[in-house]
């Protein structure tokens, strides 16, 4: 009966250990997981901006054609002249909107690597612990 309980009492003690161990690494190896779960997040939602930039910039360079074929139609050099810049500041803003996009993706990707490091941590971690728990 001794025997038994101080089995189980070292039992409890090598396996209450290892867990001990084991949630320290299982930590860092999560928090590298959720900051590159945050960073691809941002990412995405700095892609989506970046994609209505572009459409603000179609639009406006859009509607810059239709004003300044209107002042062709009417004989209007103002107009004309007016839709010529409102198409160059429409290709302004598309072409930033498609810089800010190609940023996102970076950032996207870089999460994804940081994400890809915490996975690859949690499983040295657990790889360690089933190591130390071996005779």
């Amino acid at each position: 009966m001794v025997r038994s309980m101080i089995r189980s009492l070292l039992t409890a003690a090598v396996l209450g250990g290892g867990f001990a161990v084991a949630p320290a690494a299982a930590v860092a190896g999560n928090a590298a997981t959720a900051e590159g779960n945050k960073m691809e997040a941002k990412g995405n939602a700095e892609e989506k901006a970046a994609d209505a930039e572009k459409a603000k910039g179609k639009r406006l360079k859009k509607h810059g054609e239709a004003v300044e074929d209107a002042g062709d139609k009417h004989d209007n050099d103002a107009q004309k002249a007016a839709g010529k810049r409102m198409q160059k500041h429409g290709k302004a803003i598309e072409k930033a909107g498609e810089a800010r996009h190609d940023a996102a993706e970076d950032m996207e990707k870089s999460g994804n690597k940081v994400e890809k490091s915490g996975v690859k941590a949690e499983k040295d971690a657990h790889k360690a612990k089933v190591d130390a728990q071996k005779p």
